[in-house]
């Protein structure tokens, strides 16, 4: 509680009402927690809520004796937020660029995204971005990570998932806490991807899960056929910004490949069987693209450096923290 209080003043300190609100919510989701086994104690827990924190439980103690992830008070709590997301995130991107607009924050170092509390707050600021020309994109996040700085709490929000999925992104918050790059989302996102999908097959072969190995490498398909069309997508875009042509031609052709991209994407979900998801909520444009390659587009380099340690999460972690020392030597 200390620290959030130090948190607080310090965001106050500082300038603007963007770090007032980001102060309140975090104050909020602190007031909140409550102890797990507190919540499983208490006997007007429903069965439900108390089957999925059981869950959690054996995923956490999973997540540090398998896994190597930190043993500390992350996730060891719950937070009834009485809400279907914790935070919305603002991305911008130029009208003829896929490169987001960064942010620079105390903690995060500098990202392509702005966190709000308020729906209302971030639609706000959306509006501006897109007075001001940005391509604009919000989504509803369930969950984030304050890199251990805090004492993060499994959320409300979280409880919508799956099992697979609530596992799934407890094992990618916690490994943020591994190793976390300053000012280099793709770097970070990529990382703790391959954490969590090396995780998550882990912790279903130990609990002989294999139906549910089957799914989760189906959803992995999907989103991999996603990334391609959306990457080729990218290439075309990028290609058809860097040309000399007039602002009007290429808001044209633009368009075009978007609607293109949009039904690519709807028949690869179609032909997967599986339901649309997210992919399909909100408009595609520069900003949508930007977040959509995030997570996975390192992921293959992570993926070959876990196969050549031999598939040793300890060599992993030390070689993923070598080569993130090599980047940001190389920026200097």
């Amino acid at each position: 509680m200390l620290r959030t209080v130090v948190l607080v003043l310090i965001s106050l300190s500082l300038a603007g009402c963007y770090y007032l609100q980001a102060a309140r919510g975090q104050l909020e989701l602190t007031r909140k927690r409550e102890p797990i086994d507190d919540i499983l104690d208490d006997e007007t827990t429903s069965p439900e809520l108390a089957e999925r924190l059981r869950l959690v439980q054996e995923a956490r103690r999973f997540s540090i004796d398998v896994l190597g992830l930190p043993d500390n008070e992350s996730y060891r709590t719950y937070a009834d937020i009485e809400r279907d997301f914790v935070v919305w995130s603002v991305v911008a991107a130029p009208e003829f660029s896929l490169q987001a607009r960064t942010w620079c924050f105390p903690v995060a170092g500098c990202v392509s995204y702005r966190g709000y509390f308020s729906e209302k707050a971030a639609r706000r600021e959306a509006d501006r971005l897109a007075a001001d020309g940005y391509d604009v994109f919000v989504g509803g996040v369930a969950a984030y990570s304050t890199l251990g700085k805090l004492r993060d709490p499994v959320l409300s929000s979280m409880m919508k998932w799956d099992d697979v999925q609530l596992v799934a992104v407890l094992f990618h918050e916690l490994a943020h806490q591994v190793l976390y790059v300053k000012g280099d989302s793709g770097f970070n996102e990529s990382f703790a991807t391959a954490v969590e999908e090396f995780g998550v097959y882990r912790w279903l072969e130990a609990r002989g899960q294999a139906a549910e190995i089957e799914r989760y490498e189906s959803r992995r398909e999907l989103r991999q056929a996603l990334m391609a069309a959306t990457s080729a997508a990218r290439a075309d875009l990028e290609s058809l910004y860097a040309r000399t042509l007039p602002d009007d031609d290429k808001r044209r052709e633009k368009q075009a490949r978007l609607v293109l991209l949009g039904d690519e994407m709807a028949a690869i979900v179609e032909r997967a069987g599986h339901g649309a998801g997210s992919w399909q909520n909100g408009e595609l444009n520069n900003a949508r693209l930007a977040t959509m390659t995030l997570y996975e587009g390192r992921l293959p380099e992570f993926r070959a450096l876990f196969e050549q340690c031999e598939q040793r999460i300890a060599c992993f972690y030390e070689e993923a923290r070598a080569l993130a020392a090599s980047r940001e030597s190389a920026d200097r």
